[in-house]
């Protein structure tokens, strides 16, 4: 096994790095997307809350790697053509926030009525409401789950091997296949994901614990 990592060290580090880069802009653009996505959900307006639940319905019933293919093989066909990479990367954070919104819709939706009502008869506005009273709690609330969300969108960040987008488990079955080492390849490849989660993993029960 520690003959595998020294020989193909540049392969492991390429992947972990692809992985590593490919996780944090997902974890960016899903939030995004998801927070936002959530709002329109629980906001006044009818038309925005059809509108989060398509988007929410669509993305969450796909199945991940169904999606980037789309985004590998069927969009360039008629628009642009996008690296393995950039579609499992879109992918993945389409597929992440649609989970991502209903996490927040939840946490928004378990803050009491009275808060808002509250908070609109001082004055405010929908939107201060929102900000100032009710997300502040909800955060709170939802750090937990979305902890969790974040952890899987790191390892579902494999879906990149299928479209050659370079990530950790792309380049472990390159040096699977190659070494005809299986199990010793896949188990280095397991501990690079073991050095992302686990941190992460700690961390989000910290932050858990001071929010408590």
């Amino acid at each position: 096994m520690w003959q595998i990592l020294t020989g193909h060290w540049s392969e492991f580090i390429t992947g972990f790095g692809n992985t590593i880069l490919c996780s944090l802009i997902a974890m960016f653009f899903s939030l995004i997307l998801g927070v936002f996505f959530a709002l329109l959900e629980v906001a006044p307006p009818k038309f925005g809350r059809v509108i989060a639940h398509i988007y929410i319905e669509i993305f969450c019933n796909i199945p991940l790697l169904v999606i980037t293919m789309i985004f590998y093989l069927i969009i360039p066909q008629f628009w642009v053509k996008i690296s393995g990479f950039t579609a499992g990367t879109i992918g993945l954070a389409l597929y992440t926030s649609a989970f991502i919104a209903e996490t927040v819709r939840s946490g928004i939706n378990s803050v009491g009525d009275g808060q808002m009502e509250g908070a609109l008869s001082n004055g405010m506005t929908y939107v201060q409401a929102m900000r100032y009273v009710i997300l502040p709690q909800a955060i709170r609330i939802v750090i937990p789950p979305l902890g969790n969300q974040m952890i899987t969108l790191i390892k579902n960040s494999s879906v990149l091997a299928f479209v050659a987008g370079f990530d950790l488990m792309y380049q472990g079955d390159i040096v699977a296949f190659s070494s005809f080492q299986t199990i010793e390849t896949y188990v280095i490849v397991g501990v690079f994901y073991l050095v992302l989660t686990l941190p992460l993993s700690y961390y989000m029960r910290h932050l858990e614990k001071r929010l408590a």
